[in-house]
């Protein structure tokens, strides 16, 4: 019965608004994660006179040789096409003759099995499993040659989501096998793995019962994998940024999906590109590689239907271009022993070589005192963070002290170069006290550098007295040859010692004699200025001094310094009036151990005192092509620029030739000393001008000033002068006609803290600390005008004019 011409069109119109807002909760639904296990392939790969399995190889390169078969069950029911189908980019679609079909289930090997060259010019290269089909070869073809660019963005994605699968798969296992045998080290073997595979670790999970810790971890699996930079280098969208955003903002919301997953953002992006394909016979499922030796297994996030619209199942292959070897850094802190058991060479910046099979053949050159090279296998192993030796008996027994060695292997078909080791070996030197005679004090802990041959293979430090019981001492290796410790002389008696220090494997330690000495008390004298309430005690074993009266004027430690034999104690007065000059006291110096030592003492004569009088700050001219900057002309040298400032001291000093002028940071550091013709000149007996160039300061010298006088050999007290500002070389400023924001171009741009469109920098941008760029961005400015804050004055502004 044919129905009405206005309730068909109604019909018409409620399906279409069904089918759409289906097509809407199914875009608001989060793609399955890749589960599902399907077919799997075989694929071996020829380079020249190499032939490497699929697991081996980071990436194609034109003219390598291809074996490609499907690896399906004897009882396999439903026929696939496999097919093949080479890129050259997104814009240019590949000829026909770069689209090859095998049909899996014949009998021939030749028939079922593709045999294929990488042409000039590929850039990418794709499989797909195809339901047979009528038809099929045409529809796939006129598909992948119709729009190019969709599956090199969807072969890009896909690929770049297997490699952080793979770290992924590789993180679990390890915490798996971890929890099995020793649960008790995850606390310790979680945080290394995480740092080699590059996997968002939750530390909240290791405060947790043993039980539950390894459960934890693995909570929302789909989020713990972190960026790559080598890995999403390896694959980049047609506008150069990398493929998959979501490696970036692995642990940020979106729109509402929860935690962003790498693999629900892959699914949901391939979901939206192979859409545009979409027709009553086929329908596009992507999938992700699990590689192992020649296999590729296939991991599906939706199961294959072999009905109206049949499954075809995507394959992303590794991308054709140059090998681009991860660039491996060293995470050694000193010399690593080599006998040590469990010893490390740690590496960082390739978390691949944990997860694949690319880096292979690994091994560590060692060049022998007789100048053969050895060759020691190593294995990498994620859960201790770099390369183990697996064959530490292939050390030469002759080796010994500090030797070299090289890591490297292969990256596929290529050479791999890692980092360089400095590697040691016990030898027979034993050690030596760093330095002349160490003068070794009881009654205080004494610090003694040692001096051998193989510091990083140490076991054991024992310290004894003749007769008496071995204490352990703790130590750290200094550079390559040394070790520190502290010798705890506090409670032991003056007399002979011995220190032991055994290395690994060997059994009979090395024996150091020693002799501690009774040191006593000895004050040499206390120096002290009229007027000022901090002095200085010169002697021996000052750590022992409690505090020192001086006529009702209290002073207290406040800092000891040794030069050579000599302490120095500075003393700061808690109470008391200063002291006039010229009089003779007796200072009453009280030790810890309750003991007091009287010593004379005369008041020098009052330390100058100066003021600052006039100040004139000179800017420089701009560099040519950048633009001005208006300072703070009253509180800002710009480096480019010139002080010139005056000072004058109490009418009871008169200044004299040699005189000078000293100008440092403002915790004393780095002082530049101005003298007399040489940028101060003097006005008046009481009165000096001085001239200021920033060049003349020397690259350590910036932020705030501070300035002394320095006559007859007496230093007055600090006093700011000027704050001293690096700055930056703009170039360009360039704002956008719509929108919001700004573009500044230069140089030194790390020296700008923060931009703003206004003087209070409410809405300033900040620059990160260590920013090396040429460009910032920067907010619309507002009359004209940007704002500055610098890091060496950051209480300032400066203005930067647009026009």
């Amino acid at each position: 019965m044919r129905l009405p011409l206005n309730r068909m069109i109604i019909a018409r119109w409620s399906a279409a608004l069904l089918a759409l807002c289906l097509a809407e909760q199914l875009s608001a639904a989060d793609p399955a994660p890749f589960e599902l296990t399907g077919p799997s392939l075989r694929i071996r790969v020829t380079r020249g006179d190499q032939t490497l399995p699929i697991a081996q190889v980071p990436s194609l390169s034109e003219g390598d040789r291809l074996s490609v078969q499907a690896d399906l069950p004897q009882d396999q029911g439903a026929r696939f096409i496999l097919v093949s189908a080479f890129l050259r980019g997104a814009t240019n679609p590949p000829p026909k003759d770069w689209i090859h079909f095998a049909e899996t289930w014949k009998k021939k090997a030749k028939d079922r099995e593709l045999t294929l060259t990488v042409p000039e010019g590929a850039r990418q290269m794709v499989l797909f499993l195809v339901p047979d089909t009528g038809g099929a070869e045409g529809t796939l073809s006129d598909a992948v040659r119709g729009k190019p660019g969709e599956f090199v963005r969807a072969t890009q994605d896909l690929n770049q989501a297997s490699l952080d699968r793979s770290r992924l798969d590789s993180f679990m296992g390890a915490i798996q096998a971890q929890e099995n045998t020793h649960p008790e080290y995850l606390r310790t073997i979680a945080p290394v793995l995480a740092r080699s595979l590059s996997m968002k670790l939750n530390e909240d999970c290791l405060s947790k019962v043993i039980e539950m810790q390894a459960a934890c971890l693995l909570d929302n699996r789909d989020t713990l994998v972190l960026a790559d930079v080598h890995s999403s280098s390896m694959a980049e969208t047609l506008t150069g940024a990398p493929t998959d955003l979501a490696l970036q903002l692995s642990a940020t919301r979106e729109a509402g999906y929860g935690y962003y997953s790498p693999y629900i953002g892959v699914a949901r992006d391939i979901a939206r590109i192979f859409g545009a394909f979409s027709n009553p016979e086929f329908d596009y499922l992507p999938t992700l590689s699990v590689r192992r030796d020649d296999a590729i297994s296939l991991l599906l996030n939706a199961a294959p239907s072999f009905q109206k619209p049949k499954s075809v199942m995507v394959v992303a292959m590794p991308a054709i271009e140059a090998d681009s070897p991860p660039r491996l850094r060293s995470g050694a802190e000193g010399p690593i022993c080599a006998v040590r058991p469990g010893a490390v060479l740690p590496v960082e910046g390739a978390p691949l070589i944990y997860s694949t099979a690319y880096a292979r053949e690994m091994k560590l050159a060692i060049k022998a005192p007789s100048g053969e090279t050895i060759e020691l296998p190593v294995k990498a192993r994620a859960d201790r963070g770099g390369y183990v030796l697996t064959d530490r008996a292939a050390l030469p027994a002759g080796l010994s002290g500090s030797v070299r060695g090289h890591l490297y292997g292969q990256w596929g078909f290529d050479r791999f170069d890692g980092p360089d080791f400095t590697l040691q070996l016990p030898d027979s030197r034993g050690w030596s006290v760093q330095g002349e005679d160490a003068a070794l004090v009881t009654g205080r802990d004494n610090a003694l550098l040692l001096k051998g041959g193989a510091p990083a293979c140490v076991e054991s430090v024992t310290l004894r007295a003749p007769g008496g019981q071995a204490q352990s001492l703790g130590w750290t290796v200094k550079g390559q040859d040394a070790i520190a410790l502290i010798l705890p002389l506090a409670g032991r008696r003056a007399g002979p010692l011995e220190l032991a220090v055994k290395y690994v494997g060997v059994a009979e330690p090395s024996v150091l004699p020693l002799r501690s000495y009774a040191e006593a008390s000895r004050l040499d004298g206390l120096s002290i200025h009229a007027g000022d309430k901090s002095a200085t005690l010169s002697g021996q074993r000052l750590d022992q001094v409690e505090s020192v009266d001086l006529g009702g004027l209290t002073l207290r430690p406040d800092g000891l310094a040794r030069e050579g034999q000599i302490d120095q104690l500075r003393l700061v007065a808690q109470d008391g009036q200063p002291l006039d000059a010229g009089r003779a006291m007796t200072a009453r110096v009280a030790l810890r151990d309750g003991r007091r030592i009287d010593m004379p003492v005369t008041i020098a004569a009052a330390r100058p005192q100066v003021r600052l009088l006039g100040r004139t700050i000179t800017p420089g001219e701009a560099p040519a092509g950048a633009k001005p900057l208006a300072l703070d002309g009253a509180e800002l040298l710009p480096d480019d620029g010139e002080l010139t400032f005056s000072v004058a001291v109490d009418e009871r000093i008169r200044l004299n030739a040699r005189d000078a002028i000293e100008v440092a940071s403002a915790d004393g550091a780095n002082p530049v000393r101005l003298t007399m013709g040489q940028g101060v000149r003097m006005e008046g007996p009481h009165i000096l001008v001085a001239r200021l160039d920033p060049a003349d300061l020397g690259p350590a010298l910036f932020g705030p000033l501070r300035f002394r006088l320095v006559h007859d050999g007496e230093a007055s007290d600090w006093q700011p002068l000027v704050t001293l500002a690096r700055l930056p070389k703009i170039e360009a400023v360039a704002c956008a006609e719509q929108g919001e924001g700004c573009t500044i171009r230069g140089r030194d741009l790390f020296l700008i803290e923060a931009v703003g469109s206004t003087p209070a920098l409410a809405d300033a941008a900040t620059v990160a600390h260590g920013y090396t760029g040429a460009v910032l961005k920067a907010p619309r400015p507002q009359a004209g005008k940007l704002y500055l804050r610098l890091r060496d004055a950051p209480d300032s502004v400066v203005v930067l004019p647009i026009a």
